[in-house]
This record gives structure tokens, C-alpha cells and sequence, in this order.
């Protein structure tokens, strides 16, 4: 992208914020009006044109006024946009709802993904977070009669999985017990590669334990997707670019493809930081009409997910930013008191 004059960066900075505030086209006389600019009208109509020739601005056929293109929304997203963060009273409410529900991740999910549809006015997008290795962290038996347990096991991402033991012998509570607490002690932390590589003196009941802790943990590691949460798709839907059915109609199509929503969360996600995919910057037919704004969290090396926010072109970019950024930042915490950081 050329360089732009500082008169013509704050023309364009003008231009995006009313157009992303009003969803009208900006003429000249409001930019004369509201922008502050001590020039004529003249000067402001010629840098309008000078801004639509290099692509920055377009202008609709039926007003005479001006709208960002895709390239004047990067322009101002990389030059222009001035660094939001969330007010402190806003941070502060949603660390307490976070703080307020358990170490569970499924209720972390839902509610990140509520959080920011709110404070975003679109929809949110909310990946749980994939071990890349999972680990183990505990187990427990349960003894349901004398023929029969029930193993607990619970992974250092939250995940829990539970399969019912058919027991060869009687065994009671209080042995359960001692064999879980022995098991814990030696598995504590380790991954399925580690484990398979321990060697430690087991009977036959915990070493058919182990082999089935074993085999939940393979299944765990095998898992390629990631589930998907969204929130807020009543917010997006009442924006002027959704009012005809049709649109309104892809849309919903969009957000109703899990494995392509999925795969482009993947795809686009950094590895820090915040991305911003503005239209067809994505290379999608589909997204032409939407940009999305993401951001990783979790820990590197152990487990990650994606946060984000998917909403019309006309977004309010900083303040969508700064949310996505202040609750990967959150799930970045949790994630650490999760796996003990």
C-alpha cells in the first residue's frame, strides 16, 4: 500500500469511523462538518477522489458519498487504529464470571464465547482448547458393586473420560482406594509415550488399570478437531448488511459448517497475537462478506484453542481487537492454573 499524506490518513480514519458508526456512505460537506479539517470543501472532495483512485474509498453509485474498501479497512487497521484496551469496570466484571465458574472447560467455552459476542456486538467463536500431547493428572475407582467399578480419569485439559471395570475378584472401596492412590503417584503428569516407557512393579488389577488409562489416552491423542462455540449469531443478524434474507441465509449457512468454520480458525489463528482477516483477504467465497479477528491461547507445547469474532466488514476493529485480546489473555491464565503453572 502507497503511503498517504497525513491530511489523507485522517480523511480515511474519519471515513471508517463514521461509516463503521452510522453504516452510510461519508460525503464531504459531513466530513467538513464533523472531521475537524480546516481546508474547503473543494480540498476534501479532491482527496476523496485522490483516496477512491488508489483504492482506499469506493463510491456507491446511488450517494454521493464515500465507504472504506477492504484495503482502506487494512490501511486503517495497520496505520490509523488507535490501540483499545477494555475499561477497567468492563475488565473486571467479566475476570469476575470467569472466577465464579469452576475449573471446567466446557463452562470456560461458553462462557467466553457470551462474553465476547456481547462485548463485540457479533459473533463470537470459540474453539476448546487440543492437547497436542495430552497428560495424565488423576484417576479415581469408584466402586459400583462387587462385580463392578467405574474408572474416572481426568487429563490436564480438563478432559474427563470414565469406562466401567468388570472386576475378575470382589474388591473393595478401601482397595480401590489404595490402587488409585498408588497409580496417581507414579502417572502423575506423564504423557501416553511416558507412560508406556514407566516400569514400576504392578499387579494384575492395576496393570489392567493402566492399560485401559492407556487406551483412553491414545484415543485422546488421536483426536484431529477441536469443538466449536458460538455465541451471539442474534447480534450479527441485526446489522444493516443482514437485513435482506438472502444475506441473512448465507450467513447462517456459514455459521452452520463446523469442520469449515473449524478449519479456517485453524488456518488463520497466530501463533501470537491478533490476526485480522478483512473480506476477501481470507480467499474464500464464502467469507467475502465477513471479516474475522482471532487469537490463540493456551499454553505452547501443551494445549491451545482459538478465540475470535466473526462480523461484517464494517466492524468496529479496535474495540473487537481488544476483546479478543483481553479474553485469550484470560484463557491464557486459566490454562496455566489448569496445568499448574
Amino acid at each position: 500500500m502507497a503511503d498517504l499524506t497525513e491530511r489523507q490518513e485522517k480523511i480515511l480514519a474519519y471515513v471508517v469511523k463514521e461509516y463503521v458508526e452510522t453504516a452510510q456512505p461519508v460525503g464531504s460537506e459531513t466530513l467538513l462538518r464533523k472531521s475537524g479539517l480546516r481546508v474547503s470543501s473543494a480540498t476534501i472532495r479532491n482527496e476523496l477522489a485522490a483516496l477512491e483512485d488508489a483504492g482506499y474509498l469506493m463510491h456507491p453509485h446511488t450517494s454521493a458519498g464515500r465507504l472504506p474498501t477492504e484495503k482502506g479497512y487494512r490501511y486503517f487497521v495497520e496505520t490509523l487504529m488507535d490501540e483499545f484496551e477494555l475499561p477497567p469496570v468492563e475488565q473486571r466484571m467479566i475476570r469476575h464470571q470467569f472466577h465464579q465458574v469452576t475449573l471446567d472447560v466446557d463452562q470456560w467455552m461458553r462462557l467466553a464465547a457470551a462474553v465476547i459476542a456481547r462485548a463485540s456486538h457479533n459473533t463470537a467463536l470459540v474453539t476448546a482448547p487440543l492437547s497436542t500431547r495430552c497428560r495424565f493428572k488423576h484417576l479415581q475407582l469408584v466402586s459400583i458393586n462387587e462385580q463392578v467399578a467405574l474408572l474416572v480419569l481426568v487429563l490436564q485439559d480438563g478432559a474427563v473420560k470414565q469406562q466401567m471395570l468388570s472386576l475378575t475378584q470382589p474388591i473393595t472401596q478401601d482397595e480401590l482406594t489404595r490402587t488409585s492412590n498408588r497409580l496417581n503417584d507414579h502417572l502423575a503428569d506423564l504423557n501416553l509415550e511416558q507412560m508406556r516407557a514407566l516400569s514400576f512393579s504392578l499387579n494384575a488389577f492395576e496393570s489392567s488399570v493402566v492399560r485401559i488409562v492407556i487406551e483412553l489416552m491414545k484415543q485422546i491423542d488421536s483426536r484431529s478437531s477441536h469443538d466449536v462455540y458460538r455465541d451471539g449469531i442474534m447480534d450479527i443478524l441485526r446489522q444493516p448488511e443482514f437485513s435482506a434474507m438472502a444475506r441473512m441465509q448465507a450467513l447462517l449457512e456459514v455459521l452452520e459448517q463446523r469442520s469449515a468454520l473449524e478449519e479456517m480458525l485453524s488456518d488463520f489463528a497466530p501463533e501470537r497475537g491478533v490476526q485480522v482477516v478483512i473480506g476477501g483477504e481470507s480467499q474464500r467465497d464464502e467469507m467475502s462478506d465477513y471479516s474475522i479477528v482471532l487469537s490463540r491461547y493456551g499454553l505452547p507445547g501443551e494445549a491451545s484453542g482459538v478465540v475470535g469474532v466473526l462480523g461484517p466488514v464494517r466492524m468496529h476493529y479496535p474495540r473487537t481487537i481488544g476483546v479478543v485480546r483481553y479474553v485469550s489473555s484470560l484463557l491464557d491464565d486459566l490454562m496455566a492454573r489448569m496445568y499448574g503453572r
